[in-house]
């Protein structure tokens, strides 16, 4: 289960204030490890990517939901005129992101590109780079089902389209942006994950089930919205919003391990409770807002697209400007709170790849000071998508009655919750293409021998 915005340290803060929680009983029976990180950058999409594949970015291909791609064109283009376009999904590639129940995925909102020279609109699993889970387990004759925030979730059926069993998005963006007003969205997605533990599939989804799948997985956003809207209090500690939106996840994973128990299945079932990303600020005080304008402007040089959160993806329009639009962002530093930017032999020794040698990858990554985002929205005091602590430093415990309580403490990827998911049903890890392109290993305990298990 994925909880998005779900910090290690909150999961400390939760227990303390809540030691009869369930959360606190899971990890009685769990390994715990408090030093995990998610993608970088952390936005949601590489951040499911990379509890699905085992891969980071420069592997899955998968940078943000909102990209630049100089081998795309522009939906409804044909194909026609010169190659590069935005490359988007998220909401507005439904038929109507206004209903709960959108329609899904309108074609005609999808970015092109030419395949074997035919005009070809890309749905996100198309853009995926590398397999999935979902489909090693799928093509193993075993069911699967997944829910979440967008149709454009539909990436994690992988390349060949064929991952899940069932897909169950709900969107989002139909729903207003508070605590109270998640909770009961996130309650679609509990009730789906009761219903797949039935072997059911709840209305408005697609594909079907004959039993309790193998893997079912998900998120919850309400804690997501509570630091966006809430916050913490200005000591970091959780405030009531906090609370109230880590409550109700609480008594949904309740609701999902009493299922399985009176169905038979927990002591079969291994529980991973994960995050896509943080969010920062913790400290609300170091909250600030930058207008992107005011960074696109100290650029300098001719841009193809900028994306921005708490930080920010450039592409050039000319890959010989690099030098110069990297010194005038220096040169800016203090007015637009850059921490640091990236870019040349510096992006690619941090590991995120080449943009010389891939389409996908931005020219200069922009790492803005903590809690600075490039912004003018107003309506906000917290965002994800950077690579501070505060962003990365994600929740992470696995949960089953028959393990023995652990703490790691050591640094460990959410990449390697693929290859565990793997381990658990028995399945060969290296079957994943991003686990074999990065040597990605289960998580500490789940190697080859499972001691406590």
């Amino acid at each position: 289960m994925i909880v998005d915005g779900l910090h290690s340290s909150d999961v400390e803060k939760y227990t303390a204030a809540r030691p009869a929680s369930t959360i606190s009983k899971l990890l009685a029976t769990g390994y715990e490890y408090t030093n995990a990180f998610t993608s970088a950058p952390s936005d949601s999409f590489p951040g499911t990517m990379a509890q699905f594949t085992g891969g980071s970015p420069r592997t899955t291909g998968i940078w943000y939901d909102d990209v630049w791609d100089w081998t795309y064109y522009p939906p409804g283009s044909q194909c026609q005129g010169s190659a590069g376009s935005e490359v988007v999904y998220d909401e507005s590639i439904d038929y109507n992101s206004t209903m709960l129940f959108s329609g899904g995925i309108d074609e005609s909102n999808l970015p092109l590109t030419l395949i074997n020279g035919i005009c070809t609109p890309i749905y996100p699993h198309q853009r995926l780079m590398v397999n999935t889970v979902f489909e090693v387990i799928h093509a193993s004759g075993k069911q699967t089902a997944y829910v979440d925030k967008h149709p454009a979730y539909d990436i994690v059926r992988g390349p060949s389209g064929q991952g899940l069993s069932v897909g169950y998005f709900p969107e989002i963006a139909a729903v207003a942006n508070t605590i109270d007003a998640t909770i009961t969205y996130d309650s679609l997605h509990v009730q789906a994950w009761l219903d797949f533990i039935d072997g059911n599939v709840p209305t408005n989804s697609s594909g079907g089930l004959n039993s309790m799948p193998a893997l079912m997985a998900g998120n919850f956003q309400a804690v997501s919205v509570a630091q966006k809207t809430v916050g913490y209090n200005n000591d970091s500690s959780l405030s009531t919003g906090l609370l109230k939106a880590l409550d109700f996840v609480d008594t949904s994973l309740d609701q999902i391990v009493s299922k399985l128990k009176a169905k038979g299945y927990l002591n079969d079932s291994l529980i991973i409770v994960a995050s896509k990303h943080g969010q920062a600020p913790i400290n609300p005080q170091l909250w600030n807002e930058v207008s992107p304008d005011d960074l696109a402007e100290a650029v300098g040089v001719p841009t193809a697209f900028i994306t921005t959160d708490d930080i920010a993806l450039i592409w050039l329009n000319n890959t010989a400007d690099i030098p110069k639009a990297v010194s005038n962002l220096q040169a800016n530093a203090t007015a637009l709170k850059i921490q640091e930017v990236i870019a040349g032999a510096n992006l690619i020794q941090q590991g995120f790849g080449n943009p010389l040698t891939s389409s996908r990858v931005p020219h200069i990554i922009v790492r803005p000071q903590l809690g600075t985002c490039y912004t003018t929205s107003k309506a906000k005091i917290a965002e994800h998508g950077g690579l501070s602590n505060d962003d990365r430093n994600a929740a992470c415990f696995v949960s089953n009655p028959m393990l023995k309580k652990m703490t790691y403490t050591g640094m460990v990827n959410t990449t390697q919750v693929a290859p565990t998911i793997l381990t658990a049903l028995g399945l060969n890890a290296q079957q994943l293409q991003a686990v074999v392109a990065e040597d990605t290993s289960p998580l500490e305990g789940f190697g080859a021998q499972w001691a406590d298990w």
